[in-house]
């Protein structure tokens, strides 16, 4: 049994800003109200889902979380707890209990019978068999949601903040799924919402697919590569800096990015025959470029170190605007880098198609050329490069900007493999839109600015640093 809603909202309202996955922070929360409580298991323990209604700045925000309760919390999941100890006035201990796996498994039980508990819908795809025997295990270092991982064969996403409808990443992984792409993980099956009284799509609550248990993520192997690049050994003269060749190094990563760039042309070719493409025409492009250069204006203001390159960056979107033509646009990832690819035996794959955190709902719905996830990984190259240099300890100390130098040669040759296998595997040719691919690396490039200036002051640097070379 659930404890009286005022003492619950009361105490999840003390405990929701603790959480990393919680979007508002950096203001009080007005107002929180349970929109609503389903049971998924009666008993002790028992498990409800909530949805929150939350209420910041005069605006209501939607969050879920699975809540377990029991009348003895076990000391293994005291860090989960909600509730005070001891389990306030109702004597029962309340807990996050996506952390508990006596509970998650009632997930993959309804998740397999196709079943429905008051408004939560829990579907499959066709002929998918889902094991129900599986034990969970929350991956702890993600933020704005949380991943169960049930043994070696699944992992559920749960959204911890609700937008409204499908969320993209459902509806593009099961296009993707139902279209035989071998560079994304399966889909096996979601949790929904169904729509109130209005009407409308259904909220997605989660998402279950294959977890790719011998899958390395791309930023690790990246920065791995770079630090075995930075402890090269080598003694040139000064003038030789410039020439250094990058793949000297053991842990070159040229091959896999050129290989990232086949896989990316291809899951972009399964976008477009899965969503169709669209011609835009020209004025399109010229307002696309114009609000490129509103956001610049907007975040020089905002951060006066991105103002000495100013001049090249508003350079690179008049270009786009004097060359604006009829433009193919299409579906595509939307928040394309490293940390959203994972190599495993079976080559690289594709993760979460929600669209960059900061962009509203219907920015990160909209169409696009596929370079601009090419710039995303372009600039998601530059980070890499330079990571390391702005940790301190992580990397031997070299004088005269020579690690810059470093990072400038690795990210040049990676940069220029991923280009060539998009171009060889029938992506757009990086080389034949130059333009075009310009104003977008830029246009992203800005919006790291801004969002590393409110986020991680300790991170501008990387952005800044990448932009005094591709703009020199």
């Amino acid at each position: 049994m659930l404890p009286p809603e005022d003492v619950l909202a009361r105490d999840l309202a003390e405990w929701l800003p603790r959480q990393r996955w919680f979007g508002g922070k950096d203001s009080p929360i007005e107002d929180l109200a349970i929109g609503t409580a389903t049971e998924l298991r009666a008993g002790d323990p028992g498990l409800y889902h909530l949805v929150l209604d939350v209420r910041q700045n005069g605006a209501t925000e939607h969050y879920q979380v699975l809540l377990g309760v029991r009348r003895d919390l076990p000391g293994r999941l005291g860090y989960a707890r909600i509730g005070p100890p001891g389990g306030g006035a109702a004597k029962q201990q309340t807990y996050d209990a996506a952390h508990d796996p006596d509970l998650t498994r009632t997930l993959l039980e309804h998740l397999a019978a196709g079943a429905s508990a008051g408004p939560l819908r829990f579907r499959h795809v066709p002929g998918a068999r889902i094991r129900t025997d599986l034990t969970s295990l929350p991956i702890t270092a993600e933020q704005s949601n949380t991943s169960l991982l049930f043994g070696d064969a699944y992992i559920c996403k749960l959204f911890r903040r609700l937008g409204d409808g499908v969320n993209l990443d459902l509806e593009v992984n099961l296009a993707l799924t139902r279209a035989g792409c071998e560079h994304v993980p399966a889909v096996h099956g979601w949790i929904e919402l169904a729509p109130g009284g209005d009407g409308g799509e259904p909220v997605t609550l989660g998402l279950l697919s294959d977890y790719l248990r011998t899958g390395a993520d791309g930023w690790s192997l990246a920065i791995a590569s770079v630090r075995d690049w930075f402890a090269h050994a080598t003694q040139p003269e000064d003038d030789e800096w410039a020439e250094l060749d990058a793949s000297a190094a053991g842990g070159d990563f040229a091959a896999e990015a050129e290989r990232l760039g086949a896989a990316t042309a291809q899951v972009h070719r399964a976008l477009a025959d899965a969503f169709g493409v669209t011609v835009v025409p020209a004025d399109e492009i010229r307002g696309l470029a114009a609000r490129m250069n509103a956001e610049l204006t907007g975040t020089c203001r905002a951060v006066p170190g991105l103002a000495p390159h100013a001049k090249a960056l508003t350079g690179a979107f008049i270009d786009l605007a004097a060359q604006a033509g009829p433009l193919p646009v299409q579906r595509v990832h939307g928040d394309y880098h490293l940390g959203q690819v994972l190599r495993s035996e079976s080559g690289w794959s594709l993760l979460d198609f929600e669209g960059e955190p900061a962009r509203t709902q219907s920015e990160r719905r909209a169409l696009s050329h596929p370079l601009r996830d090419v710039a995303g990984m372009l600039r998601s190259f530059e980070y890499a490069a330079r990571f390391l240099i702005t940790r301190s300890g992580t990397v031997p100390l070299e004088s005269g900007g020579h690690l810059e130098t470093r990072a400038h040669a690795w990210a040049a040759r990676n940069r220029a493999a991923f280009c060539r296998g998009y171009a060889a595997a029938g992506g757009a040719d990086p080389a034949a839109h130059a333009v075009l691919l310009r104003a977008f690396e830029f246009e992203k490039a800005v919006y790291e600015v801004r969002y590393e200036a409110r986020n991680r002051p300790a991170w501008l640097p990387v952005p800044l640093k990448s932009l005094a070379h591709l703009t020199a």
